[in-house]
């Protein structure tokens, strides 16, 4: 089993994790943060979802309904349709949602979910992550990822996979970052606003 290294995050289950803003650090930092962009306050936090995240996963989900392909959803979604699918995480086993918040602002989420309902595939779970357009390119992802894996390495789990549309190459090397390796492409196997998506697929092995 190999074990993942991060210098600014320290694994969770259910404890919260803090993260210094960076937002102080050198010009040429190519993580920094951009106060035009996010203003952090002294810390992000990443902890395990609340139902009271809820309201605001649904309006960065949303968002990514109607602005991306990073989901293949056409219709936006309510606190209520979304009910079922948060029931489904725990603080403990190998589902999981973690959230990245800066004070009470929520600013994206984390999750491994089931991969396919069949018994087979108890040990294969599907990742993935949506951030407030905002803070896209600040490390954020890294941090829930980082957050995520390192409660998963506890669990019995041998496969974490990730469909990512294409193109995303900042979606790509998140995975990569964190040991995915590339399976192959499904080439225009979806269709969502007017045009044909290609979806690459990735695996990573515990």
């Amino acid at each position: 089993m190999r074990t993942l290294s991060s210098r600014s995050f320290r694994n969770t289950d259910a404890t919260p994790t803090t993260w210094k803003s960076r937002a102080s650090r050198c010009s040429t930092c190519p993580d920094r943060f951009e106060p035009e962009t996010w203003r952090p306050s002294t810390e992000l936090t990443i902890r395990p979802a609340r139902r009271d995240d809820l309201p605001r996963l649904v309006e960065i989900y949303n968002h990514h309904v109607e602005q991306s392909v990073s989901t293949f959803d056409t219709r936006q979604t309510s606190v209520d349709d979304r009910l079922a699918w948060f029931g489904a995480f725990s603080e403990t086993g190998p589902y999981r949602l973690f959230v990245a918040s800066d004070g009470d602002r929520v600013l994206g989420c984390a999750s491994s979910s089931p991969y396919r309902s069949h018994p087979a595939f108890a040990k294969t779970v599907e990742v993935g992550v949506y951030l407030d357009p905002a803070v896209l390119g600040q490390g954020i992802g890294s941090a829930l990822y980082a957050v995520l894996f390192g409660a998963l390495l506890k669990e019995d789990i041998h496969v974490a996979l990730a469909g990512i549309a294409l193109q995303n190459d900042a979606s790509v090397a998140l995975h990569r970052k964190f040991g995915f390796t590339d399976v192959g492409v499904f080439h225009e196997y979806a269709i969502k606003n007017g045009r044909y998506i290609d979806s690459l697929w990735m695996e990573r092995r515990f």
